[in-house]
């Protein structure tokens, strides 16, 4: 009898926590944009991605992780895709942005950590990389890894995060539903004075303008002055930067990673790149000085893959115009806006090194401000 009540007890517990479970903006009747998204509203909408976590949360004081992001099933070296970056601030370490911006390709996934991990992050990726059937032979690689400062909770100066977590989030990456909030890369991370975190969303292009896909995944680390589907959510809770109670210093990072199965070629990529930084302009955000705000862009296309070893000295490709890129744009503004509120619509409170903890976003003040400014 005890028994039995016992695991009643705890099944009711559960039960009770999953209902109090945070929710994604979207569930909550948000609806930010007009375009629809793809079913699982993640960038694992685009064909072949595939997202995986580590996530450190160790006594009092570590608070970190990374996030890989691969962009499609085969060896990426071997066939690599078509890649741009835009840098919206450049207060940060995002290393192997140049051999992308000069080749236009992107040969490893992406892996996202903190600013004093990139260096492990670095090797750990190179030894991935290295490893893959085939490249035996490999003697060069471009590891792409970006970061965010996590210092407000985590002991960054400890350098916690190991190769092995590193390579543990790439061999894990899955498509699929993905994780957010206080995981992987978001877990030590702060936003608009509020836990940020992993965030991601994705649009639908109509059949009419290619029925493409284009997907976003954020690390939001960054500050400014809060909105949400156009309401002034940070003025009402009284939490913004320059306000009199400074709670939001601005200063912090945000790193994007949008995926596309659009034919879009390097050029096309990188403004396709500028306009996801609009979608974080419309959250609120200023691009602090001490913010940096990059954004890397790659298409899965399959008839766009560059070899690493080239029978022929020419390639044939077929991309979309000019003319044909506007619906992207609006999909990347749309999908990036969204997926840095579900960043913090996720996020929960964390308790790190500080003796205070940094408080989620309260969602019951968050709805009615957005129901009295009939932003949802």
């Amino acid at each position: 009898m005890r028994l039995t009540l016992l695991v009643l007890l705890l099944l009711g517990c559960a039960l009770q926590a999953r209902s109090q479970e945070r929710k994604r903006a979207r569930e909550y009747g948000i609806r930010i944009g007009v375009l629809p998204t793809g079913a699982l509203n993640a960038i694992t909408d685009v064909p072949g991605v595939r997202v995986g976590h580590t996530t450190l949360v160790q006594g009092q004081a570590v608070r970190t992780g990374v996030t890989a992001i691969v962009p499609h099933a085969g060896n990426v070296f071997q066939q690599k895709v078509p890649a741009a970056v835009y840098v919206g601030n450049g207060f940060g370490k995002l290393a192997g942005s140049t051999q992308i911006e000069e080749l236009g390709i992107l040969e490893t996934p992406i892996v996202l950590t903190n600013t004093l991990s990139v260096g492990t992050a670095l090797n750990a990726v190179v030894d991935y990389v290295l490893r893959q059937p085939g490249n035996e032979a490999v003697q060069s690689v471009n590891a792409v890894v970006g970061e965010t400062n996590d210092g407000a909770l985590n002991d960054i100066r400890g350098r916690h995060v190991t190769e092995q977590h590193v390579l543990a989030a790439i061999e894990q990456a899955r498509t699929g539903q993905v994780a957010e909030g206080n995981v992987g890369a978001g877990t030590g991370t702060v936003c608009f004075g509020f836990k940020g975190g992993i965030g991601t969303a994705s649009r639908l292009l109509p059949a009419k303008q290619g029925g493409y896909t284009v997907g976003v995944l954020v690390q939001t680390n960054f500050g400014g002055v809060l909105q949400i589907n156009g309401a002034p959510v940070g003025q009402e809770l009284e939490q913004f930067y320059l306000s009199q109670q400074l709670k939001d210093r601005a200063d912090g990072s945000c790193m994007i990673v949008v995926a596309t199965d659009a034919p879009i070629d390097a050029r096309n990529l990188e403004r396709l790149a500028k306009r996801a930084f609009l979608g974080l302009a419309k959250t609120g955000g200023i691009a602090a000085n001490g913010s940096g705000d990059y954004i890397i862009a790659f298409s899965t296309h399959p008839g766009l893959r560059v070899p690493y070893a080239p029978t022929a000295p020419t390639q044939t490709t077929t991309t979309l115009t000019n003319d044909a890129m506007s619906p992207l744009f609006m999909a990347a503004i749309e999908a990036t806006e969204e997926a840095i509120i579900n960043s913090l619509f996720k996020a929960e409170t964390l308790q790190g090194k500080q003796p205070q903890p940094i408080e989620a976003l309260p969602l019951d003040k968050v709805l009615k401000i957005l129901k009295q400014h009939h932003a949802r």
